[in-house]
Order: C-alpha cells, then sequence, then structure tokens
C-alpha cells in the first residue's frame, strides 16, 4: 500500500485550531519526521522515531498529543508525560507544547530541578493536561504523592540515547512501572542502539 503524500501540514487530517496554530508560527510543510510520525501517533500507534535534534522532532509528537487531549474540566490528572534529560530541554518543549497550542486552553506542566518546587507543586494540585520532566524531578514528585499517573494514555521518551547516556535508564523504568499498561509509547532518539531498543 503506497503512503499518501504529504505536502502540507493540512494533509495530515489535523483539526483547523492546529492549522492555524501552526500557519501563524510559519510552518507550511512538516518535515521528515513529522511527515511520518504524526499520522501512526494519531492512529494510536506506539512509535519509535530516529531524528536528530533540529528536525523539529518536538512537534512530531507534540502535535498528536494536544489533537487528542480531553478538555482539563473532565480530566484534571495528566494525560501525557515527556521526559527529557535536561532541564535546558524540559524548557524547550514545554515552550514548544504551549506555542503549538495557541488557541485552545491547554496546561502544560514543566517539572525539573533549578525550578521553584512550590510552584510546581501548586501547578499539579491545580491540574494538567501534560507534564514535561526530567526523570529525577518526576520520581521525586511522584514520591511526595504530588504527580499523579493513573490517568495517562501517553508516554514520550524524548533524546532516549541521551537519558540512558546520562545514567537514567532505572529511573525511566521505575517510572514506566508506574504508568497505565494500556498506554501510547512515543520514543525519539538520535541513535536506536541496543540498550535504546531493550527501553523500547
Amino acid at each position: 500500500m503506497e503512503k499518501p503524500v504529504v505536502n502540507s501540514f493540512a494533509d495530515l487530517d489535523l483539526s483547523p485550531i492546529m492549522l492555524r496554530a501552526l500557519a501563524r508560527l510559519g510552518f507550511t510543510a512538516p518535515s521528515p519526521i513529522q511527515a511520518a510520525m504524526i499520522p501512526v501517533a494519531l492512529d494510536g500507534f506506539d512509535v519509535i522515531g530516529q531524528a536528530r535534534t533540529g528536525t523539529g522532532k518536538t512537534a512530531s509528537f507534540a502535535i498528536p498529543i494536544l489533537e487528542m487531549l480531553d478538555p482539563l474540566r473532565e480530566n484534571p490528572l495528566p494525560q501525557a508525560l515527556v521526559l527529557v534529560p535536561t532541564r535546558e530541554l524540559a524548557h524547550q518543549v514545554h515552550g514548544e507544547f504551549e506555542r503549538l497550542a495557541y488557541g485552545c486552553p491547554t496546561s502544560v506542566v514543566e517539572l525539573s530541578g533549578g525550578k521553584h518546587m512550590d510552584k510546581q507543586l501548586a501547578a499539579l494540585r491545580k491540574g494538567c493536561q501534560v507534564v514535561v520532566g526530567t526523570p529525577g524531578r518526576v520520581i521525586d514528585l511522584l514520591q511526595r504523592g504530588a504527580l499523579k499517573l493513573s490517568n495517562l494514555w501517553c508516554v514520550v521518551l524524548d533524546e532516549a540515547d541521551r537519558m540512558l547516556d546520562i545514567g537514567f535508564r532505572p529511573d525511566i523504568e521505575r517510572i514506566l512501572r508506574r504508568c497505565p499498561e494500556q498506554r501510547q509509547t512515543l520514543l525519539l532518539s538520535a541513535t536506536l542502539a541496543r540498550d535504546v531498543l531493550e527501553i523500547a
């Protein structure tokens, strides 16, 4: 079966509100990773994507997640968890989610070290739809009982190879054990070495 040709974001069956947000950002045609990943993710499949930084990989998982979120009033617990290796990347990914969510009220919380713990606790108490965090801070908040993962339907491991290089594998495995078994998993990595595939 031939893959449909994707020349623009309009070919990806996205909502009008998402197409407006993309147009506002000046995004017209999807990058190769976006064209390959977005339709499969929207269909609910688990995906392993190989992509380097700067190829538009954040949007490749943020767009399908934003398209499928329940409104906060219907589901105040996190629906998607994005794990990243560093607080700098957590900040970048959080910002990208907020830009792509333009025009649609969406609550995205960044959980990483170097940020005020009290603010993060308050944000979780208020309710949120997406959590973007580093493994260490996510485990800290899980242990405090402040972060609840029972309503998750999507987990993203972004830059999985870097997280494993830093030594986060035990933390990742602990977090995944706390996530619902019935969920979608999206894994992105610049390389697909054996340890990355084992995590997958």
